[in-house]
């Protein structure tokens, strides 16, 4: 992979169903059987927290393989002060172009827009071992953490800007736009405008499993 045989460019509307697709592509079988990230994706473009400056595909030889797009999340400290913050997901490369550098190009091309608009912090949950080397690391590393002190060893940090977060604790608060997903037969009405996938078992869902399940002990 060089410089030179690839483009990233903000998403157009003309672009829905290709990423929605790639995205079903990126994620079948990932997690649990199917997926429904493509449903995310189609009902975050409408939400109030969704970042359409942030929505980016990459495209090789014209085509689209891989694609981010981001949403407001916040920090919140304990005196209830609140800290603007980024969330991004789901991001894809597709299947035959991933390991190849294309997701780490992409990756730091939306975190250099994401200080250009002001952001100093994403924090995301995701496999550990997908983003450390993009500059993650434990939230614990950061005092982050969900409401009851919950210190979940999926969810992430990343300090766009250098000692942006102080020590002091935060609890992560996520957003809605992905509340639809929990409607599984507004998944599987919106899943049948696709090619038809077989639904299977595969063992990067006990993965994902052992990682959405696991706290950190403080």
């Amino acid at each position: 992979m060089n410089k030179n045989d690839y483009i990233i460019r903000l998403e157009n509307t003309s672009d829905y169903r290709t990423v929605e697709n790639l995205t079903r592509e990126s994620f079948w079988n990932l997690s649990f059987p199917g997926c429904d990230e493509h449903y995310f994706v189609h009902v975050m473009r409408t939400h109030e927290d969704f970042v359409p400056e942030l929505a980016f595909v990459l495209e090789k030889d014209g085509e689209i393989i891989g694609n981010v797009m981001y949403c407001k999340t916040k920090l919140v400290d304990e005196t209830g002060y609140e800290k603007p913050i980024l969330s991004f997901g789901p991001v894809c490369i597709h299947p035959d172009y991933q390991r190849k550098g294309y997701g780490k190009a992409l990756l730091e091309h939306s975190f250099e827009k994401a200080i250009e608009l002001g952001y100093d912090t994403i924090v995301i949950f995701g496999n550990p071992d997908n983003y450390v080397a993009r500059g993650f690391k434990s939230c614990a590393k950061y005092n982050v953490c969900l409401e009851g002190d919950f210190f979940p060893c999926a969810l992430l940090v990343k300090e766009l800007v250098p000692n942006t977060l102080d020590g002091r604790k935060w609890f992560y608060h996520g957003s809605s736009a992905s509340d639809p997903c929990g409607d599984t037969e507004a998944v599987e009405e919106f899943d049948k405008l696709f090619a038809p996938k077989e639904k299977k078992w595969q063992p990067s869902q006990e993965e994902f499993y052992i990682h959405s399940h696991s706290v950190i002990n403080r």
